[in-house]
């Protein structure tokens, strides 16, 4: 008998301890009356954080909690909504998911009993690569996903002036980091969340970036910036902005890969011998810059070359 009360402690014991590893640490971010936002690391997916690298957060609506995105996890969603319970007794009532990369909407499944939304080419790819992200994600965080499964968002976001939850919204459908970016400004606070179209102080990620559309995308977020009631910039990834700051750093990232691709296209270069060119100093400290150099130029580099080649060739 005291053998099995042992083991049944230590197996007690094991299962806390489990549940305290997967324990995100969740803390809201007021960065407006009635908006906060849970910021990620600055970081790679890993075991360690559990894909914990992505910003998420919630506007505080009349009506209800509207949610931008979910996180990355079963496990990251059941704690987001518990961090935002603790602070506000309202109802979720709507989730939106501003694009379809895993760490955006692998939470959707802890919020199941309310709306689930997104632009339809987003709604799209969740349903034909989402469950491929998941196990993607899974080889990388480990047991963090652990019951982690694809929900689709059957609500279907549109661009323009919307009113949800009893809060006016301005709705943008965007593109350029994936083939559909939403952007979501709140009238009430003057809080732009720009999903991943906005990195800060973190090199952006390229994998089905088109850099021509990115850019215009920036423009016209920087626009919102520069009306009167504008007040924070929310990145996908980075500290959030009072400035279009992080806007002017992802541009500036962009526009310097679109030139190194192109001009090592033009002038015949392989793919590693732009692999070795060294990332310029404003960049070479950057979280991540010398790994996502080396995705975007795989991710990239084909399609310049081959567009480099059917122009005219390589510059004598």
């Amino acid at each position: 008998m005291k053998r099995r009360a042992l083991w049944a402690l230590l197996t007690l014991v094991a299962c806390v301890a489990s549940a305290a590893d997967f324990d995100y640490h969740l803390q809201a971010q007021a960065v407006a009356p009635s908006v906060a936002v849970f910021v990620g690391q600055r970081e790679d997916f890993d075991t360690r954080n559990g894909g914990n690298i992505v910003n998420t957060g919630f506007i505080a609506a009349p009506q209800g909690l509207i949610v931008i995105d979910s996180g990355p996890s079963l496990r990251y969603g059941q704690q987001m909504r518990a961090a935002m319970r603790a602070l506000s007794p309202q109802a979720i009532a709507l989730v939106i998911n501003t694009h379809h990369h895993p760490d955006h909407f692998l939470g959707n499944q802890a919020f199941a009993d309310a709306p689930l939304a997104a632009l339809p080419a987003t709604a799209q790819g969740i349903a034909s690569e989402g469950n491929a992200f998941a196990e993607n994600l899974f080889r990388l965080s480990g047991d963090w996903l652990k019951g982690t499964e694809v929900r689709v968002p059957q609500g279907s976001l549109q661009a323009g002036e919307q009113v949800i939850a009893g809060r006016a919204l301005r709705l943008l459908a965007l593109d350029g980091h994936t083939d559909a970016d939403l952007a979501v400004y709140d009238h009430a606070s003057g809080v732009l969340f720009a999903g991943d179209l906005v990195f800060h102080d973190r090199a952006p990620t390229t994998p089905h970036a088109d850099l021509a559309h990115w850019l215009a995308a920036l423009d016209q977020l920087e626009a919102i910036t520069r009306e009167p009631g504008f007040r924070v910039l929310v990145p996908g990834h980075g500290l959030p902005a009072r400035d279009a700051g992080p806007i002017r750093q992802t541009r500036a990232w962009l526009l310097w890969l679109q030139e190194r691709l192109q001009t090592a296209a033009r002038n015949g270069l392989d793919m590693n011998e732009v692999l070795r060119q060294p990332l310029p100093a404003e960049f070479a400290r950057m979280p991540l810059a010398a790994s996502e150099y080396r995705r975007s130029v795989a991710h990239l580099y084909p399609a310049i070359e081959a567009a480099s080649l059917a122009q005219g060739g390589v510059q004598q």
